[in-house]
């Protein structure tokens, strides 16, 4: 069977953002028409596909955004898409307007949808755009890089005030359930504690011993590093105080993780992806989704990459606890 002929290509942006997906869109169109192939741009995702929101896309409709944080495509949930007859839907509107290959940026949830539109004869890549960094198959997710670095530059803001009034300081980052933010600001930011989802036992009385006898051998500060799977920050924060009689304030940095201008790092590997993605599209692939491992860029079948499993490194954790000393 003759491998199918790719023309068009559309993009879209699923699920949440992520600092460098502006630069994955902006090498998918100019890729693209570089190897001789129209552009379609899909707005809010999955949901704006189901509503037709498709745009031309040409080499001046990317200018000036790499350097953005965000989306310009913009970006939301679709729950209803793991409908079939919703699926269906989105494939003939693919096939309406001549998208015959489509690059999905987002994390798993978005991927179970390439998948599915791929079963419905639309030629579809992933691209990993999670700040979270929780896709198994790649070591590197577009946004990681910025987001973490966010995070640490908030860290060392909170620290020195820390410092100054010899407090307890519990900082939340995102991650959603899965704790490498988490591991690498306590690690960049020299944290007393780290709580992961994926390792913290609940225990918080392990917690108020080592505040108090960090204390006693002349620590002027602690900082717990504490990922949203876990949570609850404030109510933590007000039982370490009354157990520890000890000063204890709770940060959330929220959202800010998801902005801001994009590290070089995503800037360069979200632009590699993206044009990889669109390489793939070109010799025929399909149901297939980018990665980066072992230092190089490499694709796997999206099936293959949903059944893979990512645990957090435990080299890399027993360093974190070591170094805390």
């Amino acid at each position: 069977m003759a491998e199918k002929v790719i023309r068009t290509i559309g993009v879209l942006t699923s699920g949440g953002d992520a600092p460098g997906m502006n630069a994955a869109i902006r090498a998918v169109v100019r890729q693209a028409i570089a190897r001789g192939k129209k552009v379609k741009g899909i707005k809010r995702g999955y949901a704006g596909l189901l509503q037709e929101e498709i745009i031309d896309m040409d080499a001046h409709s990317v200018s000036e955004i790499i350097q953005r944080g965000g989306t310009i495509l913009q970006t939301a949930r679709c729950l209803e898409f793991i409908e079939p007859e919703v699926q269906k839907k989105a494939a003939d509107i693919c096939k309406k307007h001549g998208i015959d290959g489509l690059v999905v940026i987002g994390g798993d949830g978005s991927f179970k949808g390439a998948q599915k539109l791929a079963a419905l004869g639309i030629n579809t890549i992933g691209l990993p755009g999670t700040i979270d960094l929780d896709i198994a198959c790649t070591e590197y997710t577009i946004g990681f890089d910025t987001a973490v670095n966010t995070a640490m530059e908030a860290i060392d803001k909170v620290r020195d005030t820390s410092t100054s009034h010899e407090r307890c300081s519990i900082i939340e980052v995102m991650g959603r359930g899965a704790g490498y933010i988490a591991l690498w600001c306590g690690i960049a930011n020299g944290a007393e504690d780290i709580l992961l989802p994926e390792k913290y036992d609940y225990d918080e009385q392990k917690l108020v011993n080592n505040i108090i006898e960090k204390r006693k051998h002349g620590k002027k500060h602690h900082i717990i590093v504490n990922a949203e799977g876990i949570g609850h920050s404030a109510s933590m924060a007000k039982r370490i105080e009354a157990a520890t009689g000890i000063e204890t304030r709770a940060t959330i940095l929220g959202h800010m993780q998801r902005g801001g201008s994009p590290t070089a790092k995503d800037r360069v590997y979200a632009s590699t992806m993206g044009a990889l993605a669109v390489d793939l599209l070109c010799e025929g692939k399909t149901n297939r989704v980018v990665g980066y491992r072992h230092g190089a860029f490499v694709d796997f079948d999206i099936d293959e990459a949903l059944a893979m499993k990512k645990e957090i490194p435990e080299y890399e954790y027993q360093i974190a606890k070591n170094l805390s000393i």
